[in-house]
């Protein structure tokens, strides 16, 4: 199954409605607004000077916003379209970022630099089959003590129904996921019908590669909120905090790792 072409071809599509969406809000964005949360950007400290890698970028406000807090940074995305948004952005703001358009997986094979830290945030890595090779992509790119700082949807919420009422799939990784989704995240009610491939990571799914290519774990939290009010029957419990409605406090939304190399 040629899951890459699947899901560019959802992501192109996406672009189009995200970019102009309330919930990217990039007019905001253009005027100044940062798009990092406070989770990231505690995680992140000073990264004035830093050389950043940011993988599975989408069209690049995060990037962007890493290039305002003084960073040197470089984009990747896999979708022509958000790569083409995140040029435009880049240019309209005089910014500096590079970006590239690569599946994370080719990347060595265009890209020799070795960076500070690795950046990569919310709904990224069930786009992902395989969390040994992200793994050896994080080691390889990094410089040596560099760190990775990821930020990712719980493997909890990909259990349930999208209404949240039933468990519907499986915690640990049992093979592709394959749906034909309407709408969007942003926008459900846009006219929107692709096919998709995904896969669902636990916890050691995700931690073990990355101790194992050489990475030593730092920091590792969980959180009982969303920062984005991105999925069905949210209750909004503080600013720029979502919970599901009726499961308040019942498990958490969002996970982060810190994690420093080790290897030369």
């Amino acid at each position: 199954m040629d899951y890459i072409n699947i899901n560019k071809k959802l992501w192109d599509k996406r672009t189009a409605i995200h970019y102009k969406s309330k919930f990217y809000n990039v007019t905001s964005f253009l005027k100044g607004k940062d798009s990092l949360n406070a989770i990231e950007l505690a995680l992140l400290g000073d990264i004035k000077g830093k050389d950043i890698l940011h993988l599975q970028c989408h069209f690049g406000m995060d990037s962007i916003s890493l290039a305002r807090h003084g960073a040197q940074v470089t984009g990747v995305d896999f979708s022509e379209k958000a790569i083409e948004k995140a040029n435009y952005l880049n240019k309209q703001l005089n910014t500096h970022v590079t970006f590239i358009q690569s599946d994370i997986y080719q990347l060595s094979n265009i890209l020799e630099d070795k960076f500070d830290i690795i950046f990569t945030s919310y709904g990224v890595l069930g786009w992902l089959p395989d969390m040994n090779k992200w793994a050896h992509v994080i080691q390889h790119f990094l410089k040596p003590k560099g760190t990775l700082v990821l930020v990712e949807f719980h493997p909890i919420i990909w259990m349930y129904s999208n209404d949240f009422n039933k468990i519907a799939y499986n915690y640990m990784n049992d093979g592709p996921i394959v749906e034909d989704l309407e709408g969007t995240y942003t926008d459900a009610d846009k006219h929107i019908q692709e096919k998709s491939v995904s896969w669902n990571h636990g916890l050691s799914e995700v931690i073990n590669p990355l101790i194992k290519s050489g990475m030593q774990i730092l920091d590792f939290q969980e959180y009982n909120y969303s920062p984005y009010d991105c999925f069905e029957n949210t209750l909004k419990i503080a600013e720029q905090k979502f919970q599901i409605k009726n499961l308040e406090n019942r498990f958490p939304m969002v996970y982060s790792i810190k994690a420093q190399k080790n290897r030369y």
